[in-house]
């Protein structure tokens, strides 16, 4: 029995068809179908039934399913162990990050990681959306304020807050007196994100209270940025995406955003050996100098 086709079998078993299979392992859709042609063939027997919407395994196709795709699995985990000692990191490296975190940190990482090590083909993919890294074939996530997963470990790689921005050309209110309402302030808002009252802290130790009057909603938080550049409005936006603008004098920071610092994680398969490559690109993201004033 040809090993490389019961993998290809048990793969498009695994994740529900030739398509999703195929997204996982990033290869062609049609070599994954003929692999499981070719495995029929050897074993005289059909496996997948064909012409239905969704895919249906045979009783045979069942049956070698359950009794082999734990053995592969260990056939892997051996090639892992393997290849976690090998000196010189190889291979691919599939990286999912949100877009903002991607371009403003994860970018200059990515080159200094691909100039170190030439033999790892690294594919970073900025998306906002939450992916399965193990049934999508990722081997290191980043995520922020991630829930518990028991399945993904990894290490808080940094810290970020929230600024109150605005141009120049636009004022800080000043503080209503007792008993008033909030003064309204014109924002840029993120998506769908409540129109509640903005508590800030102050440069001076103070907490102030805005209300936001929304004048335009993006969904990137890099057009809500550009939007307040153009001095549109107020927006809060993460730290580590306008702090250069704050510290050139293009925006205003108004205040912090009174809640806990946001944390930023690197997360990969709690069941997996931890690669030379996914090891390698970790000790990168150790360097991220800290932005909450706590140990990254």
């Amino acid at each position: 029995m040809d090993l490389m086709s019961l993998a290809d079998f048990n793969a498009v078993a695994l994740h529900g068809g030739f398509g999703p299979a195929s997204r996982a392992l990033d290869r062609p859709k049609a070599t994954l179908s003929r692999r499981v042609a070719e495995l029929e063939e050897q074993l005289g027997v059909r496996l997948i039934e064909r012409g239905s919407r969704r895919l249906r395994l045979t009783e045979e196709g069942l049956v070698l399913h359950e009794r082999t795709r734990g053995l592969m699995s260990e056939i892997q985990e051996a090639g892992e162990a393997v290849a976690s000692r090998a000196p010189v990191p190889r291979g691919r490296l599939r990286i999912s990050a949100p877009v903002v975190f991607s371009h403003v940190v994860l970018c200059a990482i990515a080159t200094r990681f691909a100039l170190a090590y030439p033999q790892v083909e690294l594919e970073l993919v900025a998306e906002d959306r939450v992916v399965d890294p193990v049934e999508e074939g990722y081997d290191l996530v980043i995520r922020i304020d991630p829930p518990h997963d028991e399945r993904l470990i990894g290490r808080r790689i940094l810290g970020d807050e929230r600024f109150v921005v605005a141009a120049p050309t636009l004022s800080l209110p000043p503080a209503a007196a007792s008993g008033m309402p909030a003064p309204t302030v014109p924002a840029v808002m993120f998506g769908a994100s409540s129109d509640a009252a903005w508590t800030l802290r102050t440069a001076d130790g103070d907490t102030r209270t805005l209300t936001p009057s929304p004048v335009l909603r993006l969904s990137s938080l890099l057009m809500v940025r550009d939007a307040v550049l153009q001095g549109l409005g107020a927006a809060r936006l993460p730290k580590l995406l306008v702090e250069h603008d704050v510290a050139a004098g293009r925006l205003v920071c108004w205040g912090i955003e009174d809640r806990p610092p946001v944390e930023i994680w690197a997360l990969y398969n709690s069941r997996r050996l931890l690669s030379a490559k996914v090891r390698a690109f970790m000790n990168l993201l150790q360097d991220l100098p800290a932005r909450d004033g706590r140990p990254a």
